[in-house]
């Protein structure tokens, strides 16, 4: 299949420039991803790997939901939460990194930030960018780790809890809202 030419795994993979792409809208098709950043198609998981790195890589994030974008269509998908998952999370030279559900290594710091959430019932939710719009939510262990490896410091005369990572440091929260859930 002519699509998933170019797809293989490592560093000298790369996503078409849909970024670029103004093709005309064709409606919604039956694709979702939970939020556990698994896809399907009219109600069934696809299972090959392959297909799913496929359709990500034409995924986009567009200010009226989600699409996937060719060079001459597009059509609309649900995402329940967020369309990745951050799967592995571990410390490198710099900094830290995840690595998603489907390979990608996500080096986080100014060009992967990330961004915390509080939910009513999920407590903080962390996510780091991959790329143009489109977020990562990091799974219950990498947010274990990341948790983990997090300190407090001082900014405006305030204690919080965050990560530093490549030269930047990313908020989670207050140190009182932290002391509250412990």
């Amino acid at each position: 299949m002519h699509l998933l030419r170019g797809l293989e795994d490592g560093p000298q993979r790369r996503n078409p420039p849909v970024d670029l792409w103004t093709p005309p809208h064709c409606g919604d098709i039956d694709m979702r991803i939970r939020r556990d950043g698994t896809w399907f198609y009219r109600g069934t998981p696809i299972t090959r790997p392959q297909m799913v790195r496929m359709f990500s890589s034409i995924l986009r994030k567009d200010k009226d939901g989600y699409r996937l974008v060719t060079p001459v269509e597009k059509v609309a998908i649900e995402v329940e939460d967020a369309p990745f998952v951050a799967a592995i999370f571990n410390a490198a030279a710099e900094g830290f990194n995840v690595v998603t559900q489907l390979g990608d290594d996500i080096a986080i710091g100014p060009l992967h930030p990330l961004r915390f959430e509080s939910g009513a019932h999920d407590g903080i939710k962390p996510y780091v960018l991959v790329r143009a719009g489109l977020w990562a939510l990091l799974s219950r262990a990498a947010t274990i780790e990341l948790f983990a490896s997090a300190s407090m410091v001082q900014i405006e005369g305030a204690s919080w809890l965050g990560l530093a990572s490549r030269g930047e440091f990313f908020a989670i929260a207050p140190a009182a809202q932290i002391e509250g859930l412990a």
